[in-house]
């Protein structure tokens, strides 16, 4: 805790917060990509302490929130088998697909149990060996790895009753694709240090030559995320945008080669449907053939059916930066933290749930604008 402290510090963040406000010398919109960067934003009053030119976008850096309806719905059909248990994060759960949440399916009488480890999921299923356990393994490449070193545990073990349905996402090629839309107006990123200690700074070095814009990896201590905006600023002043790497003493350019080497022995790439985003090809991972016999899909026989976004939700427009919670019709009416409606409200790294819970905007805009309207 002291060493969290030590990057708390008002003796660290008040110069850095000054010279924030002494460089920005014309407005610039930020994306900070991950969802743990959002909800410390927002937990330490970030966003109270910067210039009003500077505007920080959230972007797709919520797994639990990018997980499209389909695979929602593959874990429901797969809860909702009598031999099945589920084993799950608990961020999970609510997420709505388009016939219900694990929530609802575990209320009709489907076991769903909340694991902290995909390892937890094996240790259940070694447990349970009449049944067959299922971990929906969604997550980017900072879960990734365990969860194929969880594959190869079981495959050393011969544990047969271990089934996974693959929704990983990999988190350069959405970026790519975020960036190549023409409607986002984006002056730097604020890469994520939670995958980027996994896939190594590098990774952002062919987005920020295409794209010509400054990238800067950040930790989550306040300290951390103000040295990364500071870095976007003087990177868009000088003209001369790069990948910084403002983290570390966590991330490295290479990244973790064992991980990477875990991922690649597990997985190998594939198309992947993004909530609010679409396809993006190359951008999911599926198990390779020689470990499709852990593959839930497979298995049960579940396949992805096409799925519609719930109406009115703007989950997709938030997640692309498009919007701003306050944005979306259904924030804080229809859709509250206790009864989402989209999946950014139901994660605690969702957009949705971070400005309700912090910002004191407690309904839409449009609410707003509506219900001060003179007739």
């Amino acid at each position: 805790m002291k060493c969290a402290d030590e990057f708390r510090s008002r003796a660290i963040t008040a110069p850095l917060v000054e010279e924030i406000i002494r460089s920005l010398v014309r407005p610039l919109r930020i994306m900070e990509v991950c969802g743990t960067h959002t909800m410390s934003i927002f937990r330490h009053g970030i966003r109270s302490l910067l210039p009003e030119g500077l505007t920080l976008l959230s972007g797709p850096g919520c797994p639990v929130c990018v997980t499209p309806a389909s695979h929602i719905d593959a874990f429901v059909a797969a809860a909702n088998l009598a031999q099945v248990t589920i084993a799950t994060f608990g961020d999970l759960i609510r997420v709505p697909g388009s016939n219900g949440s694990l929530a609802t399916a575990r209320a009709g009488g489907a076991r769903v149990e909340i694991v902290y480890s995909p390892m937890d999921a094996l240790t259940l299923a070694q447990q349970e060996p009449e049944r067959l356990v299922l971990f929906p393994a969604i997550g980017f490449e900072t879960t990734i790895p365990t969860i194929a070193a969880t594959i190869l545990q079981a495959e050393r073990l011969g544990i047969e009753n271990f089934l996974i349905i693959a929704a990983s996402k990999t988190m350069p090629q959405a970026l790519e694709a975020l960036m190549a839309d023409p409607e986002l107006q984006v002056d730097g990123l604020l890469c994520p240090g939670h995958v980027s200690a996994i896939i190594g700074s590098d990774a952002y070095l062919r987005m920020a030559e295409r794209y010509h814009l400054g990238c800067a990896v950040a930790g989550f201590e306040p300290a951390d995320i103000l040295a990364g905006l500071l870095s976007l600023i003087r990177q868009h002043n000088e003209g001369t945008p790069k990948v910084d790497n403002c983290y570390t003493r966590v991330v490295s350019p290479e990244g973790n080669l064992k991980a990477q080497s875990l991922i690649n022995e597990v997985f190998m790439p594939a198309d992947s449907e993004w909530r609010g985003l679409g396809v993006i090809p190359g951008s999911g991972l599926v198990l390779r053939e020689k470990y499709s016999r852990f593959d839930g899909m497979l298995r049960l026989e579940i396949p992805l059916q096409p799925t519609s976004e719930t109406k009115g939700c703007r989950c997709g427009d938030i997640l692309k930066g498009r919007l701003l919670p306050p944005d979306c019709p259904l924030y804080g009416a229809a859709c509250t933290p206790l009864q989402p409606v989209g999946p950014c409200m139901v994660s605690n790294e969702g957009t949705c749930a971070a400005y309700y819970r912090y910002s004191g905007q407690k309904v839409s805009h449009r609410k707003i604008a509506k219900d001060t309207t003179t007739p």
